[in-house]
């Protein structure tokens, strides 16, 4: 008896080792970087538009579009609404907190110019 019980635990034990190594990694939002731009998407933080990458609307043109269907979007400035920092400068600071909450300092100041459209430089997704 105690040899089909090992049987089974040693069973299951593989089963639960092996089973995690298989699974796929949640997918991230497709970021590209054309060449010669100089700008990274492999961080955390995008620096270029002051939010985290997987966040950052502007460096993906699906994500954009999902802050467009969700009505998230300034059209004035051509960028979510919720990362217009010149319609809402405090904005800047709720993204500033998540980085030094993770870094322990203050972010690198965005460098992207603000009524810039970033959407054709990064990303050629439909």
């Amino acid at each position: 008896m105690w040899k089909k019980s090992t049987l089974y635990a040693s069973v299951l034990l593989c089963a639960l080792i092996g089973l995690p190594g298989c699974e796929k990694p949640a997918a991230a939002p497709a970021l590209t970087t054309p060449a010669g731009t100089g700008h990274s998407h492999a961080g955390w933080w995008c620096d270029e538009h002051g939010v985290p990458e997987e966040a950052c609307a502007l460096c993906s043109t699906k994500l954009a579009a999902d802050f467009k269907a969700k009505g998230d979007w300034c059209d004035e400035h051509n960028r979510p609404d919720s990362q217009c920092f010149t319609c809402h400068p405090e904005k800047e600071a709720e993204f500033a907190a998540l980085y030094e909450a993770k870094y322990g300092e203050q972010p690198p100041k965005p460098h992207g110019s603000e009524g810039h459209d970033h959407h054709n430089e990064h990303d050629t997704e439909s």
